[in-house]
């Protein structure tokens, strides 16, 4: 992978029409976002309630047919039902970027990418080393807190009211989904436990057919869903997660429109087109439900809190998320910078890395899934990993909020200079530089 040249500048703000998408993209998300948190308190407060025990039962209700095993609980629905339609818009969204938006460029990908991996491979190691011996199958989440949850984080970036710049809400938007592609390809790899090869052979099918539709521009609804319904449940069938068929599925879908269409100049394709249809739907209602079923813990006050993290699998998560994260994504970002003489961008310091580096350290929907999948759902153990699932998240929410209020008069002059616009044509004249 090329890695910039010797005095580039990291973390540039890009071009106008990738930074107008990243803008959109994140609006939407921050909604998403407050729906999150509106159904993590809604989950928490029920499961600590007197009402406890009808928490437990309808997230443990089984509704569906017998056949291809999709007889599951409106838990496990979320779970491998709901999710799929949010990696699906992951898919999406990351072979958007490499094909048709800023991150083509293999220079100004290498960063996001490198970031994703070393916050990714950090938390793991802090996790580790704290539950190294102990020989009880801690070590099963060692995946646990490598996810950031990019709806969460905006949910903060939101309620502090901060303005940071374009650029570092589009790294850490990129880096995000990254690491969702990372995320998934560790569930599929480490977290099937009996695999079906049959069933995985007759997934292919109607994701091929799925394909051939895509490409040659279909969007009949009547023939994509039952397509990729068919391809879930038999992915789900197979054992493999099936959250790896919404990526799987989101890849398929062109980015580019046909020539026959007018090419990419009559607009945009159907990667774009799926996007601006699934995005709502996954980050209005899929993510929120998941968010829901999955994070309605009983803490029983402050002395089961105090005893869940006394679990090395809770601490090394905690640490993980607020530690590790920080050490992998700033650290990655440095020895990038350091190996290619590179500088950071006018206007930005180390110390606005480290803000966005610990804002990863919320990882929430991805890491309650990877947990369920490491312990068993309702498991002892597992009920241990949402107590350090949801304390790392609102620890590193803090910290990244004291980090980043404390630069957000730096933030408030560079969102100045990015809206100015003195020809009045409706684009920044900073995005008419000739560098952009």
């Amino acid at each position: 992978m090329t890695l910039r040249s010797p005095g580039s500048p990291l973390l540039t703000r890009g071009s106008w029409a990738e930074a107008s998408r990243i803008a959109e993209v994140l609006r939407k998300e921050t909604v998403g976002g407050a729906l999150l948190l509106v159904a993590t308190v809604a989950a928490l407060v029920w499961a600590n309630s007197p009402a406890a025990g009808s928490y437990t039962a309808l997230r443990d209700l089984e509704v569906g047919p017998e056949a291809l095993h999709l007889h599951l609980s409106l838990g496990t629905w979320a779970a491998d039902g709901l999710l799929a339609i949010f990696f699906f818009v992951v898919g999406l969204e990351l072979k958007r970027e490499f094909v048709a938006g800023d991150l083509r460029d293999p220079r100004r990908a290498a960063l996001p990418i490198l970031a994703a991996v070393g916050g990714m491979v950090a938390p793991a190691l802090v996790y580790v080393a704290l539950n190294a011996g102990t020989g009880d199958g801690a070590l099963r989440g060692w995946a646990i807190p490598t996810a950031t949850d990019i709806a969460f984080a905006l949910a903060v970036l939101a309620v502090v009211s901060t303005h940071l710049p374009t650029a570092l809400r589009t790294f850490l938007l990129t880096l995000a989904v990254v690491d969702d592609l990372l995320a998934v390809t560790v569930i599929a790899i480490f977290y099937t436990s009996e695999l079906d090869v049959v069933m995985l052979l007759a997934s292919l099918v109607p994701l091929a057919l799925f394909t051939v539709a895509v490409q040659r521009r279909i969007r009949s609804w009547w023939l994509l869903l039952p397509l990729a319904f068919t391809t879930w449940a038999l992915m789900h069938a197979s054992g493999v997660h099936a959250t790896v068929a919404g990526v799987l599925l989101g890849f398929a879908v062109p980015v580019i429109r046909s020539r026959a269409a007018g090419g990419p100049e009559a607009g945009p394709g159907l990667a774009e087109h799926f996007e601006h249809r699934f995005r709502p739907i996954s980050a209005g209602v899929a993510v929120p439900v998941f968010a829901f079923f999955a994070a309605g813990v009983g803490v029983g006050g402050l002395s089961g809190l105090a005893e869940s993290l006394q679990d090395r699998v809770a601490l090394g998560i905690v640490a993980g998320l607020v530690v590790g994260k920080a050490v992998g994504i700033l650290g990655t970002t440095w020895l990038v910078a350091r190996f290619t003489r590179a500088r950071l961008d006018e206007g930005l310091s180390w110390l606005d890395v480290l803000g966005v580096a610990v804002l990863g350290g919320i990882g929430f929907t991805v890491s309650l899934l990877i947990g369920d999948l490491a312990f068993g759902a309702g498991s002892e153990r597992d009920e241990h990993v949402k107590v350090g699932v949801l304390a790392g998240s609102v620890l590193a929410s803090l910290l990244a909020t004291v980090l980043l209020r404390a630069r957000n008069r730096a933030y408030r002059r560079i969102h100045e200079l990015e809206s100015v616009d003195d020809d009045a044509d409706g684009i920044p004249d900073v995005y008419q530089r000739p560098e952009h």
